[in-house]
């Protein structure tokens, strides 16, 4: 079942209200008897997941000069 409350209320109670929709209630604030607006509690985004290329191998000479004939073919 949802709570609902008026504007002013959500006003003067918004730290409760908002505790309450953090703890799974269903809280709705509306103006003139229709409800506007539905407060639920943002989904924890996982956070960034390291290490996706594991079987990524950089071999010992990675960073070691190019032979001079594969340098000559860059220059064409």
């Amino acid at each position: 079942m949802s709570t609902v409350v008026n504007v002013q209320e959500a006003k003067a109670h918004l730290s409760q209200l908002l505790a309450r929709a953090e703890a799974g209630e269903d809280v709705v604030i509306g103006r003139a008897h229709r409800p506007v607006v539905r407060l639920v509690p943002v989904d924890a985004t996982p956070g960034r997941t390291f290490g996706t290329m594991r079987n990524l191998v950089v071999p010992d000479d990675f960073d070691a000069p190019l032979p001079a004939d594969e340098l000559a073919a860059w220059d064409q």
